[in-house]
């Protein structure tokens, strides 16, 4: 799965090879050096992190809810009806943050849990028409708030942005198939913290 790179300064000596700089010989021996401001998992992170919490002055100012939150109830506009297991695969997040989350939306009144009749071990969640008048207020914004992000790329820069997005998204299911996402953003926002 790890793939070395050929270069241009392969084709000199092991000896006489030097860095990206020119200004001293490589150690082959030694391992690659990583810079984080090219490491792409970390430049996506970042990415993902900033615009994720500029989103969030938008609802969380007005409204007072979370990230997470806010995905129960971008999902619950979005789809009407879902189960917390449907809500956490959309939005990808750990069970337990959903469930932490949609206690805390019930409780304020902005979702509803009703019994499914399909299974009973689980329930039905829904906007309340609080919620809803939420969804709506919000919804506008965030997609204002995404063309705006998106507005310094051309219509084929964009297409080819979404495009990449979903290559790599597929590429990185992949190489590891068995890779629970909701677990590994969980994973990746306890870490940032």
């Amino acid at each position: 799965m790890h793939q070395q790179l050929i270069s241009v300064n392969d084709a000199a000596a092991p000896d006489q090879m030097s860095d990206d700089a020119g200004s001293r010989p490589m150690d082959r021996t030694s391992p690659e050096p990583l810079a984080l401001e090219r490491f792409l998992p970390y430049r996506l992170n970042v990415l993902a992190s900033t615009v994720s919490n500029a989103l969030a002055r938008i609802y969380a100012e007005r409204f007072g809810i979370t990230i997470p939150q806010w995905r129960i109830v971008a999902t619950l506009g979005q789809f009407e009806t879902r189960t917390a297991r449907d809500i956490a695969a959309h939005a990808v997040m750990h069970k337990s943050t959903v469930s932490r989350a949609v206690a805390a939306l019930a409780e304020r009144g902005i979702v509803e849990r009703r019994p499914n009749a399909q299974d009973m071990r689980e329930e039905l969640l829904a906007l309340t028409d609080e919620g809803r008048a939420i969804y709506e207020a919000v919804a506008p914004e965030a997609l204002a708030f995404e063309r705006a992000v998106v507005s310094g790329l051309t219509e084929g820069e964009r297409e080819t942005f979404f495009r990449l997005i979903d290559t790599l998204d597929a590429r990185m299911r992949s190489l590891v198939p068995d890779l629970d996402v909701a677990d590994a953003a969980a994973n990746a926002s306890e870490a940032s913290r």
